[in-house]
C-alpha cells in the first residue's frame, strides 16, 4: 500500500458472503505517526495483520463492525484466542482492546521460534475489522504460566491448551505469557534451562506465575512431587512473583455409574500420588492461592455425562481423553478465570 493509504484509517471488511476482505469508509481517527494500523493488514481472507515490533507487550486496540451484521473472533500469535466472537449490528461500531506478550519462541518455550514480530488474525462467522492499533504496553500486570500440553499454547488444530484460551478472558493491561510445555513433568520443567529457568528471568514483582503441573509426573513419587513443587513456589517469591497453584484438568475416564475413575481420571499415578492432594496440601502449607481446577472440571466432566463430555476433549477427533478442544480449553480457561476473580488475584476491571 502507499503512504498515503498507510495515513488513512480504512476499514477492513470481510462478510460472510463474500469471505474476502474489501475496503470501506474511514473509522479510526488517523493514527499517530508510525504507529502500525490496517496497512500492515492483508486484504484478502483470511485477514492476517503483522506487525513488525520487537520482542516485548503490546497494547492492541480493535475496532470492530461494518455497514452489514459482523461477528469477529482474533486470535494472536501461536492461535491463542484475545477476543472471543464478538457480534455488531449493521451499522455498528466496537472499540476493544487487549494486551499480547511478543517473545521468541512465540508458542511452546521448546517448540519453533514461530514468526518475527506480531500476528493478529482475524476469524470469526461473519468477521468483520475496521481498525486496529499497536502500541507498546505500559504498566502492564503479568501472568506467566508453567504447565504442561493441557495448559500450553497447541500449535495445530484440532488441540488447546487453557492457557492459550486465557488471553480472551482479561482486558488490556494484563498479558500473558505462557510457558507450557508439551510432555513436561516437575522433574522436567524444573531442570531444562529453556523452562523454569526462563520464566524466573521473566517474573517482575507482583506477577501472577500459575502452576500446572501434574499430568507427566507418571514416576514422580510423593515426596519428590511436593519438593518440586516447594521450589516452584520459592523460586517465584525469590523473584517478587506470587505463586498461583493450580491443580490440574481431569482425565475423561468414567467408571460404570457415570463417575470418574478415581485414579487415571484424577491424577493418581501408578506409585499411589494422588497429585491434586498434594497440590492443595502445598497450597494449604505455605500460605499459596490455589485455583482447584480438578475439582471444578470434575464437577462439570461428571454434570455433563459420559456421552456430552466428549466435546470438551478431542475424543470424537483423536480418540483422546487427555487433551481438550477449543471449546473444552475455552471453558476451563473460564474456570481458571473464575478462580481469580474468586480470590481476588486480578483487579475486576482487568476481567471479562
Amino acid at each position: 500500500m502507499t503512504a498515503t493509504v498507510r495515513r488513512r484509517a480504512v476499514t477492513v471488511l470481510l462478510t460472510a458472503a463474500t469471505a474476502a476482505a474489501t475496503l470501506q469508509a474511514p473509522a479510526l481517527a488517523a493514527p499517530a505517526a508510525g504507529a502500525p494500523g490496517l496497512a500492515d493488514c492483508s486484504t484478502t481472507a483470511p485477514v492476517t495483520c503483522h506487525f513488525d515490533v520487537a520482542p516485548g507487550t503490546y497494547d492492541v486496540t480493535v475496532e470492530l463492525g461494518g455497514e452489514d451484521a459482523a461477528s469477529t473472533r482474533l486470535t494472536a500469535e501461536t492461535r491463542r484466542t484475545v477476543l472471543a466472537e464478538t457480534a455488531t449490528e449493521a451499522g455498528q461500531r466496537l472499540r476493544r482492546a487487549f494486551t499480547v506478550d511478543v517473545r521468541t519462541p512465540e508458542g511452546e518455550p521448546l517448540g519453533p521460534d514461530g514468526n518475527p514480530g506480531l500476528d493478529v488474525h482475524v476469524g470469526g462467522s461473519a468477521p468483520a475489522l475496521a481498525g486496529i492499533r499497536v502500541t507498546p504496553a505500559r504498566h502492564t500486570r503479568q501472568i506467566l504460566l508453567a504447565g504442561d500440553s493441557t495448559v500450553c499454547d497447541q500449535p495445530g488444530e484440532p488441540y488447546s491448551g487453557w492457557g492459550q484460551q486465557l488471553p480472551q478472558y482479561l482486558g488490556r493491561g494484563v498479558s500473558v505469557a505462557n510457558y507450557g510445555d508439551s510432555g513436561e513433568s516437575t522433574v522436567t520443567y524444573l531442570e531444562n534451562p529453556g523452562l523454569f529457568p526462563a520464566v524466573r528471568t521473566r517474573i517482575g514483582k507482583g506477577d501472577l506465575v500459575l502452576i500446572q503441573l501434574a499430568h507427566n509426573d507418571k514416576q514422580t513419587d510423593g515426596p519428590t512431587y511436593r519438593a518440586n513443587l516447594e521450589a516452584l513456589v520459592d523460586g517465584v517469591r525469590a523473584r517478587g512473583g506470587k505463586p498461583v497453584l493450580v491443580t490440574p484438568v481431569v482425565r475423561r475416564w468414567f467408571n460404570a455409574d457415570g463417575t470418574l475413575d478415581n485414579d487415571t481420571a484424577l491424577l493418581v499415578n501408578g506409585l499411589g500420588v494422588n497429585h491434586p492432594e498434594v497440590v492443595r496440601s502445598v497450597a494449604a502449607d505455605h500460605g499459596v492461592p490455589l485455583i482447584d481446577l480438578t475439582a471444578r472440571t470434575k464437577q462439570l466432566v461428571e454434570s455433563l455425562g459420559v456421552e456430552d463430555s466428549k466435546a470438551l476433549y478431542l475424543y470424537d477427533e483423536k480418540r483422546d481423553n487427555t487433551h481438550t478442544s477449543t471449546h473444552g480449553a475455552t471453558v476451563y480457561a473460564g474456570l481458571v478465570r473464575d478462580g481469580l476473580r474468586a480470590q481476588h488475584l486480578l483487579p475486576e476491571g482487568f476481567l471479562r
